[in-house]
């Protein structure tokens, strides 16, 4: 597996050079490394699709029919014509003219895709090609293909960052982390309808959701409509560029008449199926009386300062009051919002609106750092016009801010079995118990697949079908990884010093691909140490189902804060007992305290009387 932040870092080193050594401003230099990305991460799609194709053909008896750029859409990626295809850029001779080759590749994907006129950057004459040569070989590195789009979009979203300073408004929030917008598509389960996202940014929310239809069996392109509102007008080429990349087409409108806060561009209100979005929040500068007349406050109307302008905490409302007013009476809504906004008291008549409305079905807090730019926490709010009538009166609260991966000190994200688990939470408080038996034969599956690793704990895995059976298979995987450690030392220790390093890295990582089977085993046994067989239960510090009551709490309604924070209502987690008395603990470090005390007493004599000597 690659070392993302490396290839990171090596991938954005490449990129920097065609500012350094042409002519172009660093804002004019954006696109066209995007540009670059665009045509590697097309490629790579189409390879996969492509050969899916081939496969599906060669089962075809007689006459088969020609490839198509529909199948290729079908299956979620973009048909490239010979001439945009990365191979072929690649492997152009030296004397070619590599600018007017990768200008003409974007024509040519224009052609093909008529929504793309007049988006893709063709200015690459301009950038020299001796440089440009170079950054498309960079570009064309392998680790690139080793996790498929997980590893490419990860790196897709590093260059959007790194360049948001430079190109974007708004702190340049333009990009949802991937972990985030799947977590909103596995509570949204947006299979068929209308979709809206009224600040679209780059499309991760359209791309996400129609990666949910195709994995459960769907095509997007005959379910799914996809309408986008992005006020600047470079966000909007990169979200058409990221939904051409997966055989998606939606109908994006960018610059003033897509300004939310002013204008329902689309028309939409009351008509969408779901809605989804990750809003730039607490915003400042909203003129008051231009939002008002614009509308869509079925959840009234913000207040107005003296500079007649809305508040941030009323202009994180507004958004809100559109995601609500956005969807039709069986609609559902998803997005990220500031983690403020969920107890503002200024608000607050507006939440108890909500609440009493039954429409707020989960309020979701993630923890630090899930984005490049910001570190400050963030919560999910999830509205469902259409639930059921015994969860009306209901909200499932979940705190998630203990439970992620750790990607670098600086950068969290769920695991796709994390997500898997935080989304069967929520099957459980919805009563869908079927999904929630799935998942345990996912991870079932997984443990048997992986067992073979294990040796003599080979058993433990095969023999899973309790849910207390996870827990053990986890002991009995990291028993097995302990030995493994140790014999792997021992065997280095034995071997001539030239042979010990080559060696050291292969055991090292045979130990890493026991950890990650044993790190999934692990969440197994997180998520059925909770629930079991699949009965939900409020657990202290994750989740709870709170009434209407409860929210309302013991005081006079208009007194409620009507507060939607989860941390409010599932607590913190229980105190593990770790058998040390705490008085007799005491004791011992008043001990260790007294000797050290000693120690650096005699120490410090010690060092004076050597100074002393020395005639200091």
């Amino acid at each position: 597996m690659a070392d993302i932040t490396k290839l990171e870092t090596e991938l954005w080193e490449a990129a920097d050079e065609l500012r350094a050594n042409s002519k172009l401003s660093s804002q004019g230099y954006c696109m066209p490394v995007l540009g670059l990305i665009f045509l590697r991460y097309a490629w790579g799609r189409f390879k996969r699709v492509d050969e899916q194709i081939d496969a599906e053909r060669a089962k075809i008896e007689g006459r088969k029919p020609p490839k198509d750029p529909a199948d290729y859409a079908a299956k979620g990626a973009m048909y490239l014509p010979e001439e945009a295809r990365y191979d072929y850029l690649v492997s152009l001779p030296d004397e070619q003219d590599i600018g007017k080759a990768v200008n003409d590749a974007m024509a040519a994907i224009a052609k093909e895709n008529p929504n793309l006129q007049g988006v893709l950057p063709d200015t690459y004459t301009e950038l020299g090609n001796d440089i440009l040569r170079e950054v498309l070989r960079i570009f064309n590195n392998k680790a690139l293909d080793e996790d498929g789009d997980d590893i490419i979009g990860r790196i897709y979203e590093y260059f959007l960052n790194k360049f948001a300073p430079m190109v974007a408004s708004d702190d340049g929030v333009f990009f949802t982390p991937k972990s985030l917008v799947r977590m909103i598509m596995n509570v949204l389960e947006p299979e068929r309808g209308t979709m809206l996202d009224p600040a679209c940014g780059s499309g991760g929310m359209f791309v996400s959701a129609s990666d949910y239809v195709r994995d459960h069996g769907g095509n997007p392109a005959d379910t799914m409509m996809y309408y986008g509102q992005e006020k600047v007008d470079y966000n909007a080429k990169l979200c058409l560029m990221n939904m051409a990349v997966h055989g998606m087409q939606g109908i994006i409108k960018s610059g003033d008449e897509a300004n939310s806060f002013y204008h329902d561009a689309h028309e939409l209100e009351g008509k969408c199926d779901f809605v989804a979005a990750n809003p730039p929040f607490n915003v400042d500068k909203v003129k008051w009386s231009r939002a008002t007349d614009a509308g869509r406050m079925p959840l009234g109307v913000p207040k107005e300062n003296k500079k007649g302008e809305v508040s941030t905490s009323g202009a994180n409302y507004l958004w809100i009051n559109y995601f609500y007013s956005y969807l039709n009476d069986k609609g559902r809504a998803g997005f990220v919002m500031a983690s403020s906004a969920t107890d503002s008291n200024a608000e607050k008549q507006q939440r108890r609106k909500l609440v009493e409305s039954g429409d707020v079905d989960v309020m979701l807090y993630v923890g630090n750092n899930f984005f490049y730019t910001k570190s400050l926490p963030c919560t999910l709010w999830f509205f469902d016009k259409g639930k059921p009538y015994e969860l009306r009166d209901k909200v499932l609260f979940i705190d998630a801010q203990r439970y992620h991966t750790a990607v670098s000190t600086t950068l969290n994200e769920w695991t796709s079995w994390q997500l898997k688990n935080l989304s069967a939470i929520v099957w459980l408080y919805r009563g869908e118990i079927d999904k929630y038996e799935a998942l345990l034969d996912e991870y079932r599956a997984y443990a048997q697949g992986a067992a073979p690793l294990f040796g003599e704990e080979e058993d433990e895995l095969l023999g899973i079908s309790e849910p207390a059976d996870f827990i053990r298979a986890h002991d009995a995987m990291q028993r097995f990884i302990e030995r493994q450690k140790t014999e792997a030392r021992t065997e280095v220790a034995t071997l001539p010093k030239r042979q010990q390093k080559k060696r050291r890295e292969a055991l090292a990582e045979e130990v890493k691909r026991l950890e990650q089977a044993a790190t999934v085993i692990s969440e197994a046994a997180w998520l059925t140490e909770k629930f079991g067989v699949g009965e939900y239960r409020d657990v202290a510090g994750l989740c709870k189902i709170a009434s209407r009551a409860e929210i309302k709490g013991d005081q006079d309604a208009d007194k409620s804060s009507w507060s939607l924070t989860p941390g409010a209502y599932v607590g913190v987690p229980p105190v593990e007992d770790d058998g040390i008395d705490f008085h007799d603990r005491m004791h011992e470090i008043h001990a260790e305290l007294v000797e050290l005390q000693a120690e650096s007493n005699e120490l410090m004599a010690t060092i004076s009387k050597n100074f002393e000597a020395m005639g200091l």
